[in-house]
């Protein structure tokens, strides 16, 4: 496994992805927390928002989730909108999702190499510091 990091290397995983777990998800749409999982939503991806502090509410046609661990369906991609500081936190839930997301997506800003040393030597790629909805409509998909 490897750190995807050119636009090449990404077009490989969102043109074959469907589901996307979004951690930290926002109903600010001011935010991009919200509004990169709205593009992602509205590009055809199905979103799972992971919200600890959002538990009970529904957002972009599906019921917020406290953790990765609550899902019950194959996630290709989880997108991290959270600290870097914070993603150790997520770790555990992430290594044991079964199947395990193809990748991890660090959002612009967020990079944490031990974190990313973690998941790679588990077989989990990852993106770091990097924006989702950007890359997205930069490869024009």
């Amino acid at each position: 496994m490897r750190e995807r990091k050119g636009l090449s290397e990404i077009r490989e995983v969102l043109e074959t992805a469907k589901n996307i777990a979004v951690v930290g998800v926002s109903a600010n749409p001011e935010k991009p927390a919200h509004y990169v999982a709205q593009y992602m939503l509205e590009a055809g991806y199905t979103i799972y928002p992971i919200n600890a502090s959002m538990l009970g509410q529904t957002m972009f046609n599906a019921p917020i989730r406290e953790t990765l661990g609550e899902l019950d369906q194959p996630i290709d991609i989880v997108d991290m909108f959270r600290r870097s500081e914070n993603l150790e936190a997520h770790l555990e839930d992430i290594l044991a999702m079964q199947p395990r997301p193809k990748l991890v997506w660090l959002q612009l800003g967020i990079r944490n190499d031990e974190f990313a040393a973690q998941l790679l030597e588990a077989g989990i790629e990852v993106v770091q510091d990097r924006c989702l909805m950007a890359d997205h409509h930069n490869l024009r998909l």
